[in-house]
């Protein structure tokens, strides 16, 4: 059987004025068993089709413990990389308003000094920004591998228990018998092998500098 991966469950979007903060995987759990929520309509039912199994993979994130734990830890390092911007925006913020205000006061090459060296250290935080979410990707994506990793036996046994010849994608089926739905015995399986986890933030190289503004002309 192939490998589970778990790799879009964690989506996050990092961004210059303020990082979004990462959308807490316990937030709307996918449910853990039976059928995903449907409008008040009588269910397809339908007689059990052997050897054909489904599996959620974002509800076995978002209810094994270890995905629990893995969501709080990544949040907790998210904001940490927000702060790390937002201490260097808002002075920035204060500088370009105290600018704008003694902009009447200062002579043309004043001002134009003095607001190239502010649109370049606004470059540069904003490369820091996005460094910064590189780096949250690179933790999240190793600590889901970590996970998926420690799920594959458990999906495997529970696979093999359920006599399963074909594990299709949970959230793909539009109704039916849900009867192999193994989701809530690898969530079981899981916490059983694993309930914890702890990592922290990957550090990548520095990549470098651009000029946005481009070369100037001499």
């Amino acid at each position: 059987m192939s490998r589970i991966t778990f790799m879009p469950m964690l989506a996050s979007t990092l961004v210059l004025t303020g990082f979004a903060t990462m959308t807490s995987a316990q937030t709307a759990s996918p449910r853990v068993g039976g059928a995903p929520a449907q409008p008040a309509a009588a269910p397809l039912g339908g007689p059990i089709i052997a050897g054909i199994c489904l599996l959620s993979r974002e509800a076995i994130f978002a209810n094994a413990e270890v995905g629990k734990v893995a969501t709080a830890r990544l949040l907790e390092l998210t904001k940490a990389a927000q702060a790390e911007i937002d201490n260097e925006r808002t002075p920035l913020e204060t500088e370009a308003r105290t600018l704008e205000t003694q902009r009447a006061s200062l002579s043309a090459d004043q001002l134009r000094q003095r607001s190239e060296a502010m649109a370049n250290r606004w470059q540069a935080l904003q490369q820091k920004a996005a460094h910064n979410g590189r780096e949250i990707e690179a933790t999240r994506a190793k600590a889901l591998d970590r996970i998926a990793t420690e799920a594959q036996p458990v999906i495997a046994q529970v696979y093999a228990g359920k006599n399963c010849g074909l594990l299709l994608d949970r959230g793909a089926a539009l109704g039916g018998n849900y009867a192999n739905d193994l989701t809530a015995g690898v969530v079981e399986g899981l916490n059983a092998r694993i309930r914890t986890i702890s990592f922290e933030r990957e550090r990548l190289p520095a990549q470098p500098a651009t000029n946005g503004q481009g070369q100037r002309s001499q």
